[in-house]
C-alpha cells in the first residue's frame, strides 16, 4: 500500500457516521477483504440503486474485478433488495477516487472523480498534473462510452458532477493550478490562473465530452467547491467552503475561520450573485440544491455561535446547520440540529412533498429522539457513536423524525435518499464487524447500505413495464418491474411490424437504440416465463 493510499484511508477513517428512521428492511455489505470507500449513491428507474466509490481490494469477497493499481473507481448496481445486477471497476496505476455519479438523459451514467494515474490500464489519457478530474460516461449496462482527463499542472479535485438540459454535463471541483502553457493544443487543460490557494473550478462539457467552457472562481486563500447543480433558468448554483477575504472574485468579507460560499452562475458561467454565510467560527458546506419553489436548500456543519448571518446557536460542539434560501440567496429560515459533540452533515435532498431528508454521522455519542416521544436519551456504544444519522424535517425545518443505524465500529454515511417505493436508502462506509444493526462484513472497510421502510406510507403499486427516457432521441431503457428467468423484448411500429427483438435473461433494465427510427410512436412488448407487459415509446 502506498503512502498516498494510507493518507486517503487515514483521512476517511477519521470521519464517522450516523443514519435514519423506521424499520430496517435489509442491510448489505459490499467489498473485498481490504478496503472500499463509498462517496455517492443514486436510485435507478428500475427501483434499484447504484453505489459509487473506490476500492483497493482484489478479486475477493463479493468484488469480481482485480485491483488495477491503487484505489480504483468501483460501481455496484443492485436491485431493490440489494442483490447484484452488475459491478464495474475502472482504474489506472495510481489513486482514482470516484466522488460523484448521476443518471444521464439517455439512461446511462456519468462518473466524476479525481485521478493521479498515468495513461494505461483503463485510463486512456495522460495525467496533466498532480491530480486531475477524471470523467467517464457509461451506458445503462455500465459499459464505457467515453472518458476525459481534465486538469492543470498542479492539483484538481472533482467532487460533483451533474447532467445539464442540453444533454451535456457540469463538473464542479477545486483547483490550485495556473493556466497551462499548451492550452491552445489541449482544450482539456486549465485556461485561467489561480486566484489564490485553492479555487472553485467549473467545467462545462457537451454530450460527447467535448470541452464547452471552464471557469476559475476564487479569492485570496482557500475556496473549495463541494456541490454544483443546474438551475431551472439554465444557470448553475455552486456551494462550498471559503476562508478568503474580499479579493479576486469574492465580493463579501469572511465572517469566521471559514464560511459557506454560494455562487450563482448564468448559462455561460458568468457570476450573477454570490452569498457568504457564517458565524464567528468554522462553517463547512457539504450539500446544496435548488428546491421546487425556485429557492435553495443548503446543509453543512457549524461550530459557530449565533453570530453574523447565523441566528441559531449550536447546542454542543459541531452541529448540522441547514438554511433555506430564496431565489437570490436571502435566508428564509435556518436551523441547527444536534446529536453529539461532532455532527457531520453529508447529504440533503428535497422530497416530492416538500419535506427534506438529511443524512450524516456523529463522531461521538448521539442524542436520539424517537418518533413517538419527545424525550431524548443518550445512546451508548453502543448506539449513536460513529453511526449513520438520518433526519427528516418539514418544509419549515421542523424535525419529523430521526434515527441512528450502526455497528460497534465506525460508519460514515454519504447519501440518504427516498426510494421509488417510499422507503429510504442509507449508503456509506463501515469498518465495523457484525454487531447491532450490521449482520455481515467483507473486509476491513466496506460499502454498507441499509434500506428502511416508512411505516406511515402505503407502498405504491409498481408499473409492470416502463420506458425511460420517454420520449427518447437515441436510446430508451425499458424497465421490467417483475422477476423472471428468460424472455424476449420486441419493438413494434403502429402497423404491428416487428422491428427488433432481444433475448432476455432476467434483466430489469433493457437498453434499446431508437436513433435509426423515424419520429413516431412505437410499442415494446415484454414476454417472459412469468409475466407479460408492454409500453409505448415516443421517438422524437
Amino acid at each position: 500500500m502506498t503512502v498516498l493510499t494510507r493518507t486517503y484511508i487515514t483521512a476517511i477513517l477519521l470521519c464517522t457516521t450516523i443514519v435514519s428512521a423506521q424499520d430496517i428492511l435489509w442491510e448489505k455489505s459490499y467489498g473485498g477483504k481490504h478496503a472500499e470507500f463509498l462517496y455517492d449513491a443514486i436510485a435507478t428507474p428500475d427501483y434499484g440503486f447504484i453505489l459509487a466509490g473506490s476500492s483497493i481490494s482484489g478479486k475477493n469477497g463479493n468484488k469480481e474485478d482485480d485491483n488495477k493499481g491503487d484505489l480504483d473507481y468501483w460501481l455496484w448496481k443492485m436491485d431493490e433488495n440489494g442483490n447484484l445486477d452488475w459491478q464495474k471497476s475502472f482504474g489506472g496505476n495510481q489513486v482514482d477516487l470516484l466522488q460523484s455519479i448521476a443518471i444521464t438523459q439517455d439512461g446511462g451514467f456519468i462518473l466524476g472523480g479525481t485521478s493521479t494515474s498515468d495513461k494505461g490500464i483503463d485510463k486512456k489519457e495522460a495525467s496533466k498534473g498532480q491530480e486531475d478530474f477524471w470523467v467517464i460516461k457509461l451506458n445503462a449496462k455500465g459499459q464505457e462510452i467515453w472518458q476525459k482527463t481534465i486538469g492543470g499542472s498542479s492539483m484538481e479535485k472533482l467532487l460533483s458532477v451533474a447532467p445539464t438540459k442540453d444533454g451535456g454535463y457540469i463538473l464542479g471541483g477545486t483547483s490550485s493550478s495556473d493556466a497551462s502553457e499548451d492550452i491552445e493544443k489541449d482544450k482539456y487543460s486549465k485556461n485561467e490562473d489561480s486566484r489564490g490557494n485553492l479555487d472553485y473550478w467549473v467545467v462545462k462539457l457537451k454530450s460527447d465530452g467535448t470541452m464547452q467552457w471552464q471557469k476559475t472562481i476564487g479569492g485570496q486563500y482557500q475556496d473549495e467547491l463541494k456541490s454544483i447543480h443546474q438551475t431551472t433558468d439554465g444557470g448553475y448554483i455552486l456551494g462550498g467552503y471559503s476562508n478568503s477575504p474580499i479579493s479576486g472574485d469574492k465580493t463579501e468579507a469572511n465572517y469566521g475561520l471559514g464560511d459557506y460560499w454560494i455562487v450563482k452562475l448564468n448559462e455561460e458561467g458568468v457570476i450573477e450573485w454570490q452569498s457568504t454565510l457564517g458565524g464567528d467560527k468554522d462553517d463547512n458546506l457539504f450539500a446544496l440544491s435548488q428546491t421546487k419553489d425556485g429557492g435553495f436548500i443548503v446543509g453543512g456543519n457549524s461550530n459557530s455561535g449565533a453570530t453574523n448571518s447565523k441566528s441559531k446557536s449550536n447546542k454542543e460542539g459541531t452541529d448540522f446547520w441547514v438554511l433555506k434560501l430564496d431565489k437570490t440567496g436571502g435566508i428564509d429560515w435556518q436551523e441547527t440540529y444536534n446529536y453529539g459533540k461532532i455532527d457531520v452533515l453529508t447529504s440533503i435532498v428535497e422530497n416530492p412533498d416538500g419535506s427534506y431528508l438529511i443524512g450524516g454521522y456523529a463522531q461521538s455519542e448521539a442524542q436520539v429522539k424517537s418518533q413517538k416521544s419527545k424525550v431524548k436519551s443518550l445512546q451508548s456504544d453502543k448506539e449513536g457513536i460513529n453511526d449513520y444519522i438520518a433526519l427528516k424535517i418539514n418544509a419549515k425545518g421542523e424535525e419529523i423524525w430521526n434515527q441512528t443505524v450502526g455497528s460497534k465500529g465506525d460508519e460514515v454515511l454519504k447519501k440518504l435518499l427516498e426510494t421509488r417505493d417510499g422507503g429510504y436508502l442509507l449508503a456509506g462506509t463501515s469498518n465495523g464487524n457484525a454487531s447491532r444493526d450490521k449482520n455481515s462484513t467483507k473486509g476491513g472497510t466496506d460499502f454498507w447500505v441499509v434500506k428502511l421502510r416508512d411505516k406511515e406510507k402505503e407502498e405504491e403499486l409498481k408499473i409492470t413495464v416502463e420506458a425511460m427516457p420517454n420520449p427518447a432521441i437515441s436510446f430508451t431503457n425499458v424497465i421490467v418491474n417483475f422477476d423472471y428467468q428468460d424472455g424476449t423484448a420486441t419493438l413494434y411500429d403502429l402497423n404491428g411490424r416487428s422491428l427488433q427483438t432481444q433475448t432476455l435473461k432476467g434483466e430489469h433494465t433493457i437498453p434499446m437504440e431508437v436513433s435509426h427510427l423515424p419520429q413516431g410512436i412505437y410499442l415494446v412488448e415484454i414476454n417472459t416465463n412469468t409475466q407479460t407487459g408492454s409500453v409505448k415509446v415516443i421517438k422524437k
